[in-house]
Protein backbone atom coordinates (compact mmCIF):
# COMPACT_ATOMS: atom_id res chain seq x y z
CA UNK A 1 0.00 0.00 0.00
CA UNK A 2 0.98 3.46 -0.89
CA UNK A 3 0.97 6.73 0.81
CA UNK A 4 -1.69 7.54 -2.11
CA UNK A 5 -4.14 4.66 -1.61
CA UNK A 6 -4.80 5.99 2.14
CA UNK A 7 -6.40 8.47 3.40
CA UNK A 8 -4.65 11.54 5.68
CA UNK A 9 -6.42 9.70 9.08
CA UNK A 10 -5.51 6.62 7.78
CA UNK A 11 -2.27 7.57 6.96
CA UNK A 12 -1.75 8.89 11.19
CA UNK A 13 -2.94 4.76 11.98
CA UNK A 14 -0.26 3.43 10.44
CA UNK A 15 2.56 6.09 11.49
CA UNK A 16 1.28 5.13 15.21
CA UNK A 17 2.05 1.83 14.82
CA UNK A 18 5.74 2.35 13.20
CA UNK A 19 6.32 4.34 16.32
CA UNK A 20 5.29 1.99 18.76
CA UNK A 21 8.66 -0.22 18.02
CA UNK A 22 9.68 2.27 19.78
CA UNK A 23 7.81 1.61 23.39
CA UNK A 24 9.22 -0.93 25.81
CA UNK A 25 7.19 -4.47 26.14
CA UNK A 26 7.02 -7.13 29.01
CA UNK A 27 5.69 -10.20 26.94
CA UNK A 28 3.99 -13.15 28.58
CA UNK A 29 6.23 -15.22 26.92
CA UNK A 30 9.88 -13.80 27.89
CA UNK A 31 10.63 -17.06 29.72
CA UNK A 32 10.17 -18.88 26.16
CA UNK A 33 13.62 -19.49 25.33
CA UNK A 34 14.14 -21.02 28.63
CA UNK A 35 11.38 -24.04 28.15
CA UNK A 36 12.34 -27.71 28.65
CA UNK A 37 14.81 -28.97 26.13
CA UNK A 38 12.21 -31.96 24.57
CA UNK A 39 9.63 -29.59 24.10
CA UNK A 40 11.84 -27.61 21.52
CA UNK A 41 13.26 -30.63 19.94
CA UNK A 42 10.05 -31.74 18.88
CA UNK A 43 8.53 -28.55 18.02
CA UNK A 44 5.90 -28.85 20.23
CA UNK A 45 4.35 -28.36 23.77
CA UNK A 46 4.28 -30.82 27.25
CA UNK A 47 1.69 -31.05 29.31
CA UNK A 48 2.75 -30.16 33.06
CA UNK A 49 1.07 -30.33 36.28
CA UNK A 50 -1.33 -27.33 37.34
CA UNK A 51 0.39 -24.39 39.31
CA UNK A 52 -3.47 -24.49 40.66
CA UNK A 53 -3.57 -28.23 41.92
CA UNK A 54 -5.35 -30.74 41.01
CA UNK A 55 -9.02 -30.37 39.77
CA UNK A 56 -12.58 -32.15 41.62
CA UNK A 57 -15.99 -31.46 41.12
CA UNK A 58 -17.61 -27.87 42.90
CA UNK A 59 -20.71 -27.19 43.76
CA UNK A 60 -22.06 -23.89 41.99
CA UNK A 61 -22.95 -21.33 44.60
CA UNK A 62 -26.34 -20.29 42.65
CA UNK A 63 -27.82 -23.99 41.99
CA UNK A 64 -25.60 -26.42 44.28
CA UNK A 65 -25.20 -28.41 41.32
CA UNK A 66 -21.30 -29.65 40.40
CA UNK A 67 -21.37 -27.67 37.40
CA UNK A 68 -17.65 -28.03 37.07
CA UNK A 69 -14.27 -29.34 38.49
CA UNK A 70 -12.06 -26.76 39.56
CA UNK A 71 -8.80 -26.62 41.51
CA UNK A 72 -8.96 -26.16 45.54
CA UNK A 73 -10.26 -23.06 46.80
CA UNK A 74 -12.21 -21.57 43.77
CA UNK A 75 -16.10 -21.16 43.85
CA UNK A 76 -18.77 -20.09 40.98
CA UNK A 77 -21.84 -18.38 39.76
CA UNK A 78 -24.15 -19.46 37.15
CA UNK A 79 -26.48 -17.22 35.65
CA UNK A 80 -28.09 -16.72 32.31
CA UNK A 81 -28.74 -20.23 31.58
CA UNK A 82 -30.79 -20.68 28.04
CA UNK A 83 -34.09 -20.10 29.16
CA UNK A 84 -33.99 -17.56 31.86
CA UNK A 85 -36.54 -15.06 31.78
CA UNK A 86 -34.47 -11.48 30.23
CA UNK A 87 -35.09 -8.22 31.77
CA UNK A 88 -38.17 -7.88 28.82
CA UNK A 89 -39.86 -10.84 30.28
CA UNK A 90 -38.64 -13.43 27.26
CA UNK A 91 -36.20 -16.51 27.57
CA UNK A 92 -32.74 -15.94 27.23
CA UNK A 93 -31.36 -17.57 23.77
CA UNK A 94 -29.32 -20.54 24.07
CA UNK A 95 -25.76 -21.42 22.51
CA UNK A 96 -23.51 -18.96 24.66
CA UNK A 97 -20.21 -18.47 22.77
CA UNK A 98 -18.30 -15.57 22.68
CA UNK A 99 -18.37 -12.86 25.60
CA UNK A 100 -16.19 -10.09 26.82
CA UNK A 101 -16.04 -7.32 29.43
CA UNK A 102 -17.02 -4.04 27.79
CA UNK A 103 -17.44 -1.73 31.25
CA UNK A 104 -16.07 -1.74 34.76
CA UNK A 105 -17.97 1.20 36.52
CA UNK A 106 -18.52 2.24 40.31
CA UNK A 107 -22.11 3.38 40.70
CA UNK A 108 -22.49 4.33 44.28
CA UNK A 109 -20.77 2.19 46.74
CA UNK A 110 -20.98 -0.56 44.22
CA UNK A 111 -18.84 -1.80 41.56
CA UNK A 112 -20.57 -2.96 38.38
CA UNK A 113 -19.43 -4.77 35.46
CA UNK A 114 -21.00 -4.97 31.80
CA UNK A 115 -20.51 -8.32 29.86
CA UNK A 116 -21.50 -8.71 26.19
CA UNK A 117 -22.21 -12.46 25.23
CA UNK A 118 -22.80 -13.84 21.68
CA UNK A 119 -25.11 -16.59 20.98
CA UNK A 120 -24.30 -18.83 18.45
CA UNK A 121 -27.44 -19.66 16.77
CA UNK A 122 -29.17 -19.79 13.14
CA UNK A 123 -32.60 -20.48 12.45
CA UNK A 124 -35.27 -20.58 15.16
CA UNK A 125 -39.37 -20.33 15.94
CA UNK A 126 -40.15 -16.74 15.48
CA UNK A 127 -41.12 -17.42 19.24
CA UNK A 128 -36.89 -18.02 19.95
CA UNK A 129 -36.32 -14.33 18.01
CA UNK A 130 -34.02 -12.23 19.94
CA UNK A 131 -36.20 -9.20 19.88
CA UNK A 132 -34.21 -6.81 20.33
CA UNK A 133 -33.48 -2.82 20.11
CA UNK A 134 -30.97 -3.53 17.24
CA UNK A 135 -31.98 -6.09 14.74
CA UNK A 136 -30.44 -6.42 11.51
CA UNK A 137 -32.81 -9.17 9.57
CA UNK A 138 -35.88 -9.85 10.73
CA UNK A 139 -36.84 -11.63 7.50
CA UNK A 140 -38.38 -15.12 7.77
CA UNK A 141 -37.46 -18.62 5.44
CA UNK A 142 -39.48 -19.08 2.55
CA UNK A 143 -42.20 -21.04 4.12
CA UNK A 144 -42.30 -18.17 7.17
CA UNK A 145 -41.49 -20.46 9.72
CA UNK A 146 -38.45 -19.60 11.02
CA UNK A 147 -36.40 -16.48 11.51
CA UNK A 148 -32.58 -15.89 12.17
CA UNK A 149 -31.75 -16.39 16.31
CA UNK A 150 -27.93 -15.21 16.37
CA UNK A 151 -27.14 -11.90 18.22
CA UNK A 152 -26.08 -10.69 21.54
CA UNK A 153 -27.53 -10.20 25.32
CA UNK A 154 -26.19 -7.88 27.67
CA UNK A 155 -25.14 -9.42 31.30
CA UNK A 156 -25.17 -6.73 34.25
CA UNK A 157 -22.42 -8.16 37.62
CA UNK A 158 -22.76 -6.02 40.81
CA UNK A 159 -20.53 -6.48 44.11
CA UNK A 160 -19.84 -10.13 43.23
CA UNK A 161 -23.28 -11.13 42.25
CA UNK A 162 -25.21 -11.22 38.79
CA UNK A 163 -28.33 -8.61 38.13
CA UNK A 164 -29.57 -9.02 34.33
CA UNK A 165 -29.40 -10.03 31.59
CA UNK A 166 -30.61 -7.90 28.33
CA UNK A 167 -30.85 -8.71 24.49
CA UNK A 168 -28.75 -6.17 22.34
CA UNK A 169 -28.43 -7.56 19.06
CA UNK A 170 -31.40 -9.60 16.66
CA UNK A 171 -31.64 -10.65 13.65
CA UNK A 172 -28.11 -12.46 12.92
CA UNK A 173 -26.61 -15.87 12.07
CA UNK A 174 -24.34 -17.25 14.26
CA UNK A 175 -22.75 -15.09 16.47
CA UNK A 176 -19.09 -16.72 17.21
CA UNK A 177 -16.57 -14.72 19.03
CA UNK A 178 -15.76 -11.27 18.42
CA UNK A 179 -13.96 -8.76 20.53
CA UNK A 180 -14.03 -6.31 22.99
CA UNK A 181 -12.89 -2.56 22.00
CA UNK A 182 -10.28 0.19 23.82
CA UNK A 183 -13.28 2.42 23.76
CA UNK A 184 -16.10 -0.26 25.97
CA UNK A 185 -17.89 -1.59 23.22
CA UNK A 186 -18.33 -5.42 21.74
CA UNK A 187 -17.77 -6.48 17.93
CA UNK A 188 -19.87 -9.64 17.48
CA UNK A 189 -18.52 -11.83 14.15
CA UNK A 190 -21.31 -13.76 12.43
CA UNK A 191 -19.44 -16.95 11.50
CA UNK A 192 -21.37 -17.55 8.18
CA UNK A 193 -19.13 -18.12 4.81
CA UNK A 194 -22.37 -18.32 2.85
CA UNK A 195 -23.36 -16.16 0.06
CA UNK A 196 -27.06 -16.50 0.67
CA UNK A 197 -29.28 -13.64 0.31
CA UNK A 198 -32.48 -13.50 2.94
CA UNK A 199 -36.05 -13.24 1.70
CA UNK A 200 -35.31 -9.51 2.33
CA UNK A 201 -32.24 -9.77 0.37
CA UNK A 202 -30.00 -9.60 2.78
CA UNK A 203 -26.42 -11.36 3.50
CA UNK A 204 -24.56 -12.29 6.22
CA UNK A 205 -20.92 -12.92 7.71
CA UNK A 206 -20.19 -9.45 8.60
CA UNK A 207 -19.11 -7.73 11.97
CA UNK A 208 -21.54 -5.49 14.42
CA UNK A 209 -20.86 -3.21 16.72
CA UNK A 210 -22.78 -3.17 20.29
CA UNK A 211 -22.88 -0.61 22.69
CA UNK A 212 -23.16 -1.31 26.31
CA UNK A 213 -26.23 0.53 26.07
CA UNK A 214 -28.59 -1.88 24.50
CA UNK A 215 -30.86 1.09 23.17
CA UNK A 216 -27.96 2.31 21.25
CA UNK A 217 -26.88 -0.79 19.47
CA UNK A 218 -27.20 0.01 15.73
CA UNK A 219 -28.05 -3.29 14.01
CA UNK A 220 -26.26 -2.40 11.42
CA UNK A 221 -23.10 -4.46 9.60
CA UNK A 222 -19.69 -2.73 9.40
CA UNK A 223 -19.41 -3.89 5.50
CA UNK A 224 -15.76 -2.60 5.15
CA UNK A 225 -14.41 -5.20 7.61
CA UNK A 226 -15.19 -8.27 5.35
CA UNK A 227 -18.00 -11.39 4.88
CA UNK A 228 -16.78 -14.43 5.18
CA UNK A 229 -16.53 -16.63 8.53
CA UNK A 230 -15.66 -14.30 11.06
CA UNK A 231 -13.93 -15.80 14.04
CA UNK A 232 -12.88 -13.31 16.45
CA UNK A 233 -11.51 -9.49 16.28
CA UNK A 234 -8.92 -7.47 18.55
CA UNK A 235 -8.20 -4.41 18.63
CA UNK A 236 -4.30 -2.81 18.78
CA UNK A 237 -5.37 0.27 21.21
CA UNK A 238 -2.05 2.25 20.10
CA UNK A 239 -3.49 1.87 16.46
CA UNK A 240 -6.76 1.27 16.11
CA UNK A 241 -6.09 -1.29 13.67
CA UNK A 242 -8.80 -4.37 14.28
CA UNK A 243 -6.96 -7.53 13.70
CA UNK A 244 -9.70 -10.78 12.96
CA UNK A 245 -9.32 -14.62 11.76
CA UNK A 246 -11.43 -16.30 9.91
CA UNK A 247 -12.54 -20.47 10.48
CA UNK A 248 -12.87 -21.75 7.42
CA UNK A 249 -10.98 -25.03 7.23
CA UNK A 250 -7.91 -24.89 5.26
CA UNK A 251 -8.71 -21.95 3.78
CA UNK A 252 -8.45 -19.42 6.72
CA UNK A 253 -6.71 -15.95 6.61
CA UNK A 254 -5.48 -13.66 8.85
CA UNK A 255 -6.77 -9.81 8.53
CA UNK A 256 -6.95 -6.78 9.93
CA UNK A 257 -8.89 -3.45 9.43
CA UNK A 258 -7.14 0.04 9.10
CA UNK A 259 -10.11 2.34 10.19
CA UNK A 260 -10.45 6.21 8.82
CA UNK A 261 -11.30 7.48 12.22
CA UNK A 262 -9.45 5.72 15.30
CA UNK A 263 -11.26 5.12 18.42
CA UNK A 264 -15.24 5.52 19.41
CA UNK A 265 -18.31 4.03 18.98
CA UNK A 266 -19.58 4.07 15.64
CA UNK A 267 -16.23 4.92 14.34
CA UNK A 268 -15.61 1.96 12.18
CA UNK A 269 -18.23 1.67 10.35
CA UNK A 270 -17.34 5.22 8.97
CA UNK A 271 -14.93 3.35 6.33
CA UNK A 272 -11.38 2.29 6.19
CA UNK A 273 -9.22 -0.65 4.13
CA UNK A 274 -9.65 -4.16 5.18
CA UNK A 275 -5.86 -6.56 4.58
CA UNK A 276 -4.88 -9.64 4.69
CA UNK A 277 -1.42 -10.93 5.52
CA UNK A 278 1.14 -11.90 3.74
CA UNK A 279 4.59 -13.46 5.03
CA UNK A 280 7.14 -11.12 3.29
CA UNK A 281 9.72 -14.27 1.95
CA UNK A 282 7.03 -17.05 1.26
CA UNK A 283 4.21 -16.59 -1.69
CA UNK A 284 1.16 -18.69 -0.37
CA UNK A 285 2.44 -19.81 3.05
CA UNK A 286 0.39 -22.03 4.56
CA UNK A 287 1.21 -21.97 8.31
CA UNK A 288 -1.44 -24.67 9.47
CA UNK A 289 1.42 -27.16 10.56
CA UNK A 290 3.05 -25.15 12.84
CA UNK A 291 5.67 -26.30 15.13
CA UNK A 292 6.66 -24.00 18.44
CA UNK A 293 9.73 -21.70 17.30
CA UNK A 294 8.11 -21.17 13.55
CA UNK A 295 8.59 -17.39 12.53
CA UNK A 296 7.05 -15.08 9.66
CA UNK A 297 7.16 -11.65 9.19
CA UNK A 298 4.57 -10.10 7.49
CA UNK A 299 3.39 -7.18 5.04
CA UNK A 300 -0.31 -6.35 4.13
CA UNK A 301 -1.93 -6.43 0.77
CA UNK A 302 -5.33 -4.85 0.36
CA UNK A 303 -8.65 -6.55 -0.28
CA UNK A 304 -10.44 -4.27 -2.76
CA UNK A 305 -14.18 -5.33 -2.38
CA UNK A 306 -14.77 -6.66 1.56
CA UNK A 307 -17.89 -7.57 0.32
CA UNK A 308 -16.97 -10.09 -2.61
CA UNK A 309 -18.73 -13.26 -3.16
CA UNK A 310 -17.24 -16.85 -2.68
CA UNK A 311 -14.89 -18.23 -5.56
CA UNK A 312 -11.54 -20.00 -6.73
CA UNK A 313 -8.21 -18.21 -7.09
CA UNK A 314 -4.81 -19.15 -8.08
CA UNK A 315 -1.84 -18.26 -6.01
CA UNK A 316 1.66 -16.86 -7.25
CA UNK A 317 2.49 -20.00 -5.66
CA UNK A 318 0.61 -22.05 -7.99
CA UNK A 319 -1.88 -23.56 -5.53
CA UNK A 320 -5.50 -23.56 -6.47
CA UNK A 321 -8.12 -22.86 -3.66
CA UNK A 322 -11.47 -23.18 -4.75
CA UNK A 323 -15.08 -21.68 -2.70
CA UNK A 324 -12.89 -19.46 -0.79
CA UNK A 325 -14.86 -16.56 1.14
CA UNK A 326 -14.70 -13.38 -1.89
CA UNK A 327 -11.66 -11.27 0.59
CA UNK A 328 -9.92 -14.34 0.82
CA UNK A 329 -9.60 -14.93 -3.06
CA UNK A 330 -8.67 -11.33 -3.12
CA UNK A 331 -5.81 -12.17 -0.49
CA UNK A 332 -4.60 -15.31 -2.08
CA UNK A 333 -3.92 -13.72 -5.47
CA UNK A 334 -1.63 -11.07 -4.14
CA UNK A 335 0.48 -14.15 -2.39
CA UNK A 336 -1.31 -13.87 1.19
CA UNK A 337 -1.00 -16.84 4.02
CA UNK A 338 -3.46 -18.84 4.99
CA UNK A 339 -3.74 -20.84 8.45
CA UNK A 340 -6.10 -23.98 9.43
CA UNK A 341 -8.49 -22.62 11.25
CA UNK A 342 -8.75 -19.11 12.94
CA UNK A 343 -10.29 -19.23 16.00
CA UNK A 344 -9.89 -17.17 19.33
CA UNK A 345 -7.17 -13.73 19.00
CA UNK A 346 -6.36 -11.11 22.42
CA UNK A 347 -4.11 -8.15 22.59
CA UNK A 348 -2.23 -7.88 25.50
CA UNK A 349 1.33 -5.67 26.01
CA UNK A 350 1.62 -4.88 21.82
CA UNK A 351 1.03 -8.49 21.30
CA UNK A 352 -1.82 -10.36 19.31
CA UNK A 353 -2.04 -14.04 20.36
CA UNK A 354 -4.09 -15.92 17.58
CA UNK A 355 -5.19 -19.52 18.23
CA UNK A 356 -5.45 -21.96 15.12
CA UNK A 357 -7.48 -24.85 16.13
CA UNK A 358 -6.67 -26.83 13.99
CA UNK A 359 -3.22 -26.15 13.47
CA UNK A 360 0.15 -27.18 14.56
CA UNK A 361 1.90 -30.81 14.15
CA UNK A 362 -1.32 -33.32 14.45
CA UNK A 363 -3.86 -30.74 14.02
CA UNK A 364 -4.78 -30.31 17.42
CA UNK A 365 -4.12 -26.30 18.05
CA UNK A 366 -1.37 -23.80 17.85
CA UNK A 367 -1.26 -20.37 19.55
CA UNK A 368 0.67 -17.55 17.77
CA UNK A 369 2.29 -14.61 18.81
CA UNK A 370 2.30 -11.45 16.82
CA UNK A 371 4.41 -8.72 17.65
CA UNK A 372 2.52 -5.76 16.59
CA UNK A 373 5.60 -3.43 16.38
CA UNK A 374 8.09 -5.51 14.71
CA UNK A 375 5.13 -7.22 12.09
CA UNK A 376 6.73 -10.53 13.47
CA UNK A 377 4.21 -13.55 14.45
CA UNK A 378 5.85 -16.74 16.21
CA UNK A 379 4.74 -20.08 16.86
CA UNK A 380 4.47 -20.03 21.04
CA UNK A 381 2.27 -23.24 21.38
CA UNK A 382 1.49 -26.38 19.46
CA UNK A 383 -0.03 -29.29 20.47
CA UNK A 384 1.37 -32.70 19.95
CA UNK A 385 -1.42 -35.06 21.33
CA UNK A 386 -5.32 -34.42 22.54
CA UNK A 387 -3.95 -34.70 26.20
CA UNK A 388 -2.06 -31.54 26.02
CA UNK A 389 -4.35 -29.51 24.23
CA UNK A 390 -7.51 -30.45 22.08
CA UNK A 391 -8.67 -28.18 19.69
CA UNK A 392 -8.22 -24.96 21.61
CA UNK A 393 -10.93 -22.25 20.07
CA UNK A 394 -11.60 -19.36 22.26
CA UNK A 395 -8.63 -17.33 24.42
CA UNK A 396 -8.44 -14.99 26.70
CA UNK A 397 -5.16 -12.72 28.31
CA UNK A 398 -5.94 -12.24 31.77
CA UNK A 399 -4.62 -9.24 33.58
CA UNK A 400 -1.45 -10.86 34.38
CA UNK A 401 -0.30 -11.65 31.29
CA UNK A 402 -1.11 -15.33 31.22
CA UNK A 403 -3.10 -16.86 28.43
CA UNK A 404 -6.29 -19.32 29.23
CA UNK A 405 -7.74 -21.30 26.71
CA UNK A 406 -11.50 -23.18 25.96
CA UNK A 407 -11.16 -26.37 24.08
CA UNK A 408 -13.65 -26.90 21.26
CA UNK A 409 -13.20 -30.58 20.18
CA UNK A 410 -15.63 -33.12 18.56
CA UNK A 411 -14.10 -35.69 20.73
CA UNK A 412 -14.10 -34.80 24.03
CA UNK A 413 -10.38 -35.25 26.15
CA UNK A 414 -10.30 -38.55 29.12
CA UNK A 415 -7.72 -37.49 31.30
CA UNK A 416 -6.88 -38.10 34.83
CA UNK A 417 -9.40 -35.74 35.72
CA UNK A 418 -12.22 -38.19 33.14
CA UNK A 419 -13.98 -36.94 30.26
CA UNK A 420 -15.24 -33.41 29.35
CA UNK A 421 -13.79 -30.34 27.41
CA UNK A 422 -10.86 -28.25 29.50
CA UNK A 423 -9.71 -24.48 30.18
CA UNK A 424 -6.45 -25.10 29.41
CA UNK A 425 -3.92 -22.31 30.78
CA UNK A 426 -0.32 -21.89 28.97
CA UNK A 427 2.64 -21.47 30.94
CA UNK A 428 5.79 -18.80 30.18
CA UNK A 429 7.27 -21.82 28.75
CA UNK A 430 4.51 -22.66 26.14
CA UNK A 431 3.37 -25.82 27.90
CA UNK A 432 -0.25 -26.36 28.86
CA UNK A 433 -1.99 -27.36 32.02
CA UNK A 434 -5.47 -28.31 32.85
CA UNK A 435 -7.20 -25.40 34.99
CA UNK A 436 -11.26 -26.46 34.96
CA UNK A 437 -13.43 -29.43 33.14
CA UNK A 438 -17.07 -29.11 32.28
CA UNK A 439 -18.73 -31.20 34.81
CA UNK A 440 -22.43 -30.89 33.63
CA UNK A 441 -24.15 -33.88 33.54
CA UNK A 442 -27.97 -33.12 35.11
CA UNK A 443 -31.22 -34.54 35.54
CA UNK A 444 -34.92 -33.14 34.58
CA UNK A 445 -35.36 -33.18 37.98
CA UNK A 446 -32.38 -31.67 39.13
CA UNK A 447 -33.54 -28.90 36.90
CA UNK A 448 -36.70 -28.06 37.80
CA UNK A 449 -35.35 -28.05 41.16
CA UNK A 450 -33.07 -25.03 40.38
CA UNK A 451 -35.55 -23.61 38.50
CA UNK A 452 -33.82 -24.11 34.88
CA UNK A 453 -35.84 -26.18 31.63
CA UNK A 454 -36.26 -29.85 32.59
CA UNK A 455 -35.53 -29.93 28.20
CA UNK A 456 -31.99 -28.99 29.31
CA UNK A 457 -31.55 -32.27 30.70
CA UNK A 458 -28.31 -34.84 29.51
CA UNK A 459 -25.03 -35.53 29.73
CA UNK A 460 -23.06 -31.99 28.48
CA UNK A 461 -19.55 -33.08 29.33
CA UNK A 462 -18.54 -32.54 25.85
CA UNK A 463 -20.02 -29.36 24.65
CA UNK A 464 -17.62 -26.45 24.78
CA UNK A 465 -16.54 -23.77 26.81
CA UNK A 466 -16.41 -20.24 25.40
CA UNK A 467 -16.20 -16.42 26.05
CA UNK A 468 -13.64 -16.74 28.72
CA UNK A 469 -12.64 -13.11 29.94
CA UNK A 470 -11.29 -11.73 33.16
CA UNK A 471 -12.69 -8.42 34.65
CA UNK A 472 -10.05 -5.57 34.41
CA UNK A 473 -8.96 -6.41 38.38
CA UNK A 474 -8.13 -10.44 37.59
CA UNK A 475 -10.83 -10.84 40.48
CA UNK A 476 -13.13 -12.87 38.46
CA UNK A 477 -12.47 -15.25 35.07
CA UNK A 478 -16.12 -15.57 33.25
CA UNK A 479 -16.94 -18.27 30.86
CA UNK A 480 -19.24 -19.92 29.26
CA UNK A 481 -20.24 -24.08 28.23
CA UNK A 482 -22.43 -23.24 25.14
CA UNK A 483 -24.69 -26.17 25.26
CA UNK A 484 -27.00 -26.29 27.56
CA UNK A 485 -26.15 -22.78 27.68
CA UNK A 486 -24.67 -21.30 30.90
CA UNK A 487 -22.32 -18.44 31.95
CA UNK A 488 -20.29 -18.32 34.96
CA UNK A 489 -18.59 -16.19 37.37
CA UNK A 490 -15.07 -18.06 38.80
CA UNK A 491 -13.29 -16.62 41.59
CA UNK A 492 -10.36 -18.01 43.82
CA UNK A 493 -7.40 -18.11 44.93
CA UNK A 494 -5.40 -16.62 41.24
CA UNK A 495 -2.19 -15.93 42.72
CA UNK A 496 -0.88 -19.21 43.25
CA UNK A 497 -0.54 -19.19 39.48
CA UNK A 498 0.36 -16.88 36.75
CA UNK A 499 -3.37 -16.24 35.79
Amino acid sequence: MTNKDISPSRRSLLKGMAGASTLPFVGAFAALQAREAAAVTNGASALVASPYGPIAPVNDLTTGLPLLQLPAGFTYKSFGWTGDLMSNGKPCPAAHDGMGVVVSRKVGRSSELVLIRNHEVHAVSPASFIDAHGVYDSSYNSSGTTQLGGGTTNLLFRDGNWVSVTPSLGGTDGNCAGGITPWGTWLSCEEVGSDAVSSAGKKHGYVFEVSPEPSQTTGLPIVGMGRFAHEAAAVDPATGIVYMTEDQSGKSGFYRYVPDVRGGYGTLAMGGVLQMARARTRVNANIAGALVGDTYALDWVNVANPDQNRGDATGPSGTTITNAAGPFVQGWVQGALRMNRGEGIWHAQGKMFVMDTAGGPISRGAIWELDLAAQVMRCIYASPNTTVGNMGDNLTISPRNAILICEDASSATTDSFGFGQRLMGITGGGDAYIFAKNNVVLSAGQLQAAGKRSSLSGDHRGNEFAGCCFDPTGRYLFVNIQTPGITFAIAGPWALGPM
